[in-house]
């Protein structure tokens, strides 16, 4: 059985816990296994590389982390923080995901 989230890849999304509460951004990549959603921007960190063949510098670099997805909320359309509801209408193939606040559907 897969895993459903309430956030995707490509959501804009608000972090409501955290270091970064309020802040806003785009949704990069998913860990289904461990929970967990890169933002764009938000919650970065240093890494120490060595130096290799393609980066003969190295140094360090700033990243994005993982943010647990408890921790973020879907905007939606009217640019609203929400929760999400799944809805499975006649005309719509699969499931939908419905703002909770504005009852209009997620993009």
């Amino acid at each position: 059985m897969r895993k459903k989230l309430h956030i995707k890849t490509g959501d804009t999304v608000m972090v409501i816990a955290g270091n970064e509460k309020g802040r806003q951004g785009r949704v990069l990549s998913i860990n289904k296994k461990r929970d967990r959603a890169i933002v764009e921007g938000l919650n970065m960190i240093k890494k120490h590389q060595k130096p290799t063949s393609e980066n003969p510098q190295g140094g360090i670099h700033e990243t994005e982390s993982g943010i647990h997805v408890s921790n973020l909320m879907v905007i939606d359309s009217k640019g609203n923080p929400t929760r999400v509801r799944r809805s499975t209408e006649a005309n719509a193939k699969g499931e939908e995901r419905i703002s909770v606040k504005s009852n209009t559907a997620i993009k």
